[in-house]
Order: C-alpha cells, then structure tokens, then sequence
C-alpha cells in the first residue's frame, strides 16, 4: 500500500490542540483514551451485561466516528463486551503522527490497539471503510479474530456508482480544498442533511432527537482543524486501496479470511453496490448474507435489530462463541 502521507503532515498533528464541543456520549457508554506510540485512539465502550462475554470492536466508515455503533452495542450488550474505536482523525482521535490515512495505516491501529489491550481475539466488525480496514486485519491477523461482520465493505468495485464519485473526488490535490471553499456557508444542518441523503436508505427515518445529536456533532467536527485533512487522506486511502493488485488486493485478501463472516448490504445503498453482495459472498469463504432492501450505506444505523438478528445467526453458527 502506498503512503498517503502529504507534505505539512507534522505540522497539522502537532498542532491538533483545539478546543472543540464535547463528543456525545449515550447512556451506558463511556469513553477512554488509549496511547499507543505515535498514535492515540479514542475508544468508546458498551460494558456487557455480565462479565466474561466475548469482546467485540466495532470500526466505522469514512467521516463517521464511534457514535455510528451506539444504536447496535446495546442490543448485543447480552452478548459481546463491546469496544467502537475513532479511527486516527476521526471522533475524538487526534491524526496519526505519521499522517498515514491508508487502509493499511487504519488496519495497523486497529491491530495495535487490540494487540495492546489483550482483547484478541475479538468479534471485528467493519462499516464501509471500516470494512475494509477490517478485511486487512482479518487477513493478515487471523489470531485476532473470531468473526467478522461486514457492513456494506468498500471493497474495490470496476463501475463505481455515481453518488460515489465526489467522494472519491475527494483524493485528488486541491478538490477538498475547493470544496471546503464553495461550502464555507453551509450551516451544519444542511451538511448533515446532505450526508444523511446520501447515506440512508429512507432519511426519513432518522427521529428528530437523533437528528439534532447528528447536527451538533457535524459542528464539533468542523471546528477541528484536521477534518479535511483526514477526510482527503482518508479517501485517497480507499482509493490506492481500489488500484492495489496481487497479494495485497482487498479481493485477494478476504479470499484469506479464515475468520466465520456475516456480509450486510443495503438494496438502497448509494456509495456501495447491491450488486456486490454476489461476489463479496463468493470472496469470503462460507460466508453469511443478509440483504436489506430498504437500507443504504449504513445498516447498522437504520436497522441494528436486523443486523443485531444477524449477528447472533453467525455466533449460533459457530457455536455460540
């Protein structure tokens, strides 16, 4: 995987000091702190209901943060010790040292947060982005997985869907730039519309309190100095990742997983393909699918009863463990 370190990187994480809104934590939630060498990582937890459940870590997409799981760790709280982690950037985490955004750079934080904390192996699962990163951990770190739950992977696809290509615009020098100029007067409320369009399936769905939650964290996240940034390292990741062949292809990589894989995806999905269930399922070996018609890029979000349902179908399958 190729650097996607830029000029300036040092300067932008060693400046990474600002005072911003408070993150939202839900009932039942608490979050910590975890320094690792080069690198902090804020992780949000959902304790079990009881001790000596199995340990879960739960990795969102592209511009999203913890708070994406708070509405599925609940109801696995009789089932899983669940950890949701900010990916360096993103949430709470501050940038990496290194201002690597790859793929590989997130999959190398999350193995070393679970290398760290002795959580391994763990019930992984992965969002979009987070998919992906979670199909290289799976991959190349087979002994810290027990399962792998995939929702809406990016996992390269040869015809990109068309509300898509901005974000994979995004990758290219000066396009996150502009855009951050053409926008500078978009309230916080007409972003989050926005993404929520893009993202959901029905965004009707979304209550209202969950809406405000949404908005005032999309105004926590532009007083970061970073957030374009991380967004435009992020997104260039994913798309070295998409070019990358031979061994370390993310096809060739989930044909590796060892791990029992449950797939999700989402038939109003406008960032990842309905169409790639099939091959997804034909990648992970013995896979499970669940194919929700009515959701888009972020299941876990709209319907957690039915990824929740899902989940526990993987664990009977395995045994319940």
């Amino acid at each position: 995987m190729s650097s996607t370190e830029l000029p300036g990187t040092q300067a932008v994480a060693a400046a990474v000091a600002p005072t911003v809104s408070a993150v939202r934590v839900a009932e039942g939630e608490r979050l910590r702190s975890v320094a690792l060498p080069g690198l902090t990582l804020t992780v949000r937890s959902r304790p079990a209901d009881r001790t000596g459940l199995a340990p879960a870590l739960f990795v969102h997409g592209l511009g999203g943060s913890s708070q994406n799981w708070s509405a599925l760790m609940p109801l696995l709280a009789d089932t899983l010790d669940s950890d949701a982690v900010d990916l360096p950037g993103f949430g709470d985490s501050p940038p990496p040292d290194d201002g690597n955004y790859s793929v590989t750079g997130h999959a190398r934080a999350v193995i070393r947060l679970l290398d760290a904390g002795g959580r391994g192996p763990v019930h992984l699962f992965g969002n979009s982005l987070g998919g992906a990163v979670a199909t290289r951990v799976a991959a190349v770190r087979p002994d810290l997985v027990r399962t792998l739950t995939l929702i809406s992977p990016a996992l390269p696809e040869w015809r990109v869907q068309r509300p898509a290509v901005p974000t994979g615009l995004l990758a290219v020098p000066g396009v996150a730039s502009l855009f951050a100029r053409l926008t500078k007067d978009w309230t916080a409320e007409q972003r989050t519309r926005g993404v929520m369009a893009l993202c959901y399936g029905d965004p009707a769905r979304v209550s209202d309190e969950a809406f405000r939650h949404a908005v005032a964290e999309m105004e926590r996240r532009l007083e970061l100095p970073y957030f374009w940034d991380a967004m435009t390292r992020s997104a260039r990741g994913i798309v070295d990742a998409y070019t990358l062949g031979g061994q370390h292809g993310l096809w060739r990589q989930a044909e590796r997983v060892l791990a029992p894989t449950q797939l999700v995806y989402g038939g109003r999905d406008q960032l990842v393909s309905y169409r790639m269930a099939r091959r997804a399922s034909a990648a992970f070996r013995g896979a499970r699918l669940l194919t929700l018609p009515d959701a888009g890029h972020v299941a876990m979000m709209e319907y957690p009863e039915a990824v929740a349902e899902a989940f526990r179908g993987l664990l009977d399958d395995c045994g319940g463990s």
